[in-house]
């Protein structure tokens, strides 16, 4: 009876822990005060609604979100066939290059950020927007390369083998049998690639510059100049946005998976019908 009591205090503090500071962050945005703070002075949603009215705020969260998709969407085309490599043939130097890989997530993003501003941006007249999008690819390309090996790992290589002995190039072997069977991890690597470019902070403070600012930094410009509940709004609608694309991203493997599994084995039948019908 006891260890039940201890399971579920310890269960009630990690969701409190995780739980929590969303909540407080809800609230803190539908203060009808006009300096921000918990518990809220009254309930209104006009900081809600002055969210969509900063200029500021509307540009920078353009800019995250297309640094957030097409850097992550960037390093999921190199980094898949990085893994794939990585995992199916015995390389040369292959810890070695699986090192250089997980460097950005080695090195502190200050110094990623600081190097490129200082050997790029500086000597070589590259535009800040360029080396911010180089920099969120970089930090995104070792989570996009380790979970999808990791789906690989777990991936029967002999289903591969059989698409190319039924006549299938490594290449379409790779399209048709190996990519549908990592679509899980390919979903999982995106997401994680999104948020952690969505949310980089020390790379976007060193690689702003006018007009070229990320959301988190914007924020945290604004909250120097007004405290007000608007940063706690638009933080409580973030996260909102990030649980819905998570959910409807669960959704849409589900709903892929039968279908996967029917076309793998429509295949395959077809191509044995074919070479039944050659023979």
């Amino acid at each position: 009876m006891m260890g039940n009591w201890t399971s579920l205090l310890i269960i009630g503090l990690t969701l409190t822990f995780l739980i929590g500071p969303f909540f407080i962050i809800i609230a803190a945005g539908l203060s009808a005060g006009e300096n921000l703070a918990f518990p809220p002075e009254g309930l209104s949603l006009k900081w809600y609604w002055a969210v969509f009215k900063v200029e500021s705020f509307r540009e920078s969260f353009a800019l995250s979100m297309f640094l957030a998709v097409f850097g992550t969407l960037t390093a999921l085309v190199l980094g898949v066939p990085a893994a794939y490599a990585l995992s199916r043939y015995r390389l040369p130097l292959a810890e070695t290059v699986k090192t250089i890989v997980a460097a950005p997530i080695i090195v502190p993003g200050i110094i990623v950020g600081l190097g490129l501003l200082r050997y790029l941006v500086i000597p070589l007249d590259f535009t800040v927007s360029l080396a911010l999008f180089m920099a969120h690819t970089a930090l995104v390309i070792p989570y996009a390369v380790r979970v999808v090996a990791a789906s690989l790992e777990n991936l029967r290589s002999d289903m591969e083998e059989a698409a190319i002995l039924l006549g299938c190039t490594r290449f379409g072997a790779f399209v048709k049998v190996v990519l549908p069977n990592i679509r899980g991890g390919v979903l999982a690597a995106f997401i994680l690639g999104f948020v952690t470019s969505f949310n980089q902070v020390p790379v976007s403070l060193f690689l702003s510059g006018p007009g070229v600012r990320t959301l988190p930094i914007d924020m945290l410009a604004y909250m120097e100049i007004t405290y007000d509940p608007s940063v706690a709004a638009l933080s409580a609608l973030l996260a909102i946005m990030s649980v819905g694309i998570i959910f409807l991203a669960e959704k849409f493997l589900v709903d892929r998976e039968q279908e996967m599994e029917l076309s793998l084995d429509r295949y395959f039948l077809q191509v044995g019908a074919k070479d039944s019908s050659e023979l």
